[in-house]
């Protein structure tokens, strides 16, 4: 997208020609590589979709942030998180953020680049780069250059962008990759940040996820650790767990933080101006949101570093994931429906989608359900799980992205539809083998078949719904199965559940 710029420069003028960015390169602005992929693409959608998570996100506390740890991945997955983070900081003033994102995309480069240009370009229109601040970067530390190349295709910054141009409008933003881990470099550049923001009402972010692919109980377990490290404010700690966590043995696991670097710098830098208080604001990981999975997980952290004689105790706040085995309230009820509904308009909406925390204890249990959308009291949607593979609030957000979105019987559900149709969850019971088909009561029992490595599953309603006899329910099951009609009469395996129906009080 941006062609690298080629300077050589002779020694006595090395000073100059880093300081000031050439008058062409002052009026580039870098275009937007992943709107539409890591972030709603669409400025309506984008402002929604923002807001959306500022209003769950987690309330600020009294202090005044200085610095913000947030996670950089697709809004769907952790935009919720970072909300949680820029809420510290949305009811005060800043006049430059500073946004220090790792390096994804060059992985020859081992530095410290600005962008040669005056703005960034997202959706909502050109966030503005303080071109003065970025050259008084350069004269502070000799490690800061200009780098158009690092930038081009760098989500780790850009995600962060409509965050700052929704909360704070008026404010530039210096953008800097920080692809060094080196510790005399990134003290000497904190400490050169520092200083050039010295009367300024600045705010930093370091852009980092943290573990990278491991399955959720260890990313919480590494993580955790890794948090507690970042709020001591003590760089040394960062780098030793991050490290421990590396050479750990945990299976699959790739990395402890994926932002180090950035996270490294911030902490020099707030360091230098005083900082001395940390608070972990929020944790999640991928498997947290209903388009993730248990299995692979990236981990997200929010931390807000402000200053103040005393560190604020460290509470990270996250998704419970405890099985409760008490019967439902008919508050569990409304909330479970009302988060399949709301994920399903929230992702239709704006391609993102709310995070599955703060369920009621009763929703924590791990229970299998479908999710039946329906239009005009026929079916539009209908996917569910047979095997819990996460807490109930969880799994119900996960199928009900699923039936809107992917029920290959039907197109995925538009904007124009939201308001016509209707959203039901289905509770199972576990599954039971019968002896025969005679065991089968149809409108009584849901129907699961087995056979030649082959399955389909009917809902209680199905057969009630559509007329049919017990052995024309079978007979179309071994269709959807992909077997030959009849095929349920000889060899097959046959299971039968209840459920419990909650429908949306509309």
């Amino acid at each position: 997208m941006y062609t690298r710029r080629v300077r050589a420069c002779l020694p006595c003028l090395i000073g100059i020609a880093l300081a000031v960015a050439p008058a062409a390169a002052q009026t580039a602005i870098r275009k937007p590589a992943v709107a539409g992929q890591f972030y709603p693409g669409d400025p309506e959608a984008l402002r929604a979709a923002i807001d959306a998570y500022l209003v769950t996100a987690r309330p600020p506390s009294a202090a005044r942030p200085i610095a913000l740890v947030a996670p950089h991945a697709g809004y769907v997955f952790s935009g919720q998180i970072a909300a949680d983070a820029y809420r510290q900081a949305q009811p005060f003033e800043y006049d430059t953020v500073v946004i220090l994102g790792p390096n994804h995309t060059e992985p020859g480069f081992d530095g410290i680049a600005l962008f040669e240009g005056r703005g960034f370009r997202t959706p909502l229109g050109v966030a503005e780069i303080d071109t003065g601040l970025a050259a008084a970067l350069v004269r502070a530390d000799p490690d800061v250059t200009w780098r158009d190349r690092v930038h081009a295709r760098e989500h780790g910054i850009e995600v962060h962008v409509p965050f700052v141009q929704r909360l704070f409008p008026s404010a530039t933003i210096l953008p800097i990759v920080v692809s060094t881990l080196d510790p005399a470099r990134l003290d000497r550049f904190g400490r050169a940040l520092a200083t050039v923001l010295a009367g300024r009402a600045a705010l930093i972010v370091a852009s980092s996820d943290l573990s990278h692919y491991p399955a959720a109980a260890d990313a919480r377990r590494i993580d955790r650790a890794t948090l507690d490290a970042v709020a001591s404010l003590d760089p040394a700690a960062v780098r030793r767990t991050v490290a421990a966590a590396r050479h750990s043995g945990v299976a699959e696991l790739v990395t402890g933080a994926c932002g180090e670097a950035p996270i490294l710098a911030a902490l020099a830098a707030v360091r230098a101006m005083g900082a001395a208080r940390a608070r972990i604001v929020s944790y999640a990981n991928s498997a947290d949101s209903p388009a993730g999975e248990p299995t692979r997980v990236v981990g997200y952290g929010a931390v807000a570093i402000a200053g103040g004689d005393q560190p604020d105790a460290a509470a990270v706040d996250g998704v419970s994931v405890g099985d409760e085995d008490g019967p439902l309230t008919d508050d569990d009820r409304r909330a479970l429906v009302a988060y399949a509904r709301a994920t399903i308009e929230r992702y239709v909406r704006t391609g993102t989608a709310p995070l599955a925390r703060d369920a009621p204890a009763g929703l924590q249990r791990r229970q299998a359900a479908f999710v039946s959308i329906k239009k005009g009291g026929a079916l539009r949607g209908c996917i569910g799980r047979l095997v819990p593979d996460g807490p109930l609030y969880w799994l119900v957000g996960s199928v009900a992205l699923q039936a809107a979105t992917e029920d290959p019987r039907f197109g995925p559900v538009r904007s124009r539809e939201l308001d016509a149709i209707e959203v039901e969850v289905a509770l199972l019971s576990p599954p039971r083998r019968v002896a025969s088909a005679a065991d089968i009561l149809p409108g009584r029992d849901g129907v699961v078949l087995v056979k030649e490595g082959k399955s389909a599953v009917f809902l209680p309603e199905v057969a009630v719904e559509e007329g049919w006899t017990r052995e024309e329910m079978l007979d179309q099951l071994s269709l959807k199965a992909g077997l030959r009609k009849g095929a349920w009469r000889e060899g097959a395996r046959l299971f039968v559940f209840q459920t419990e129906v909650i429908k949306e009080d509309r």
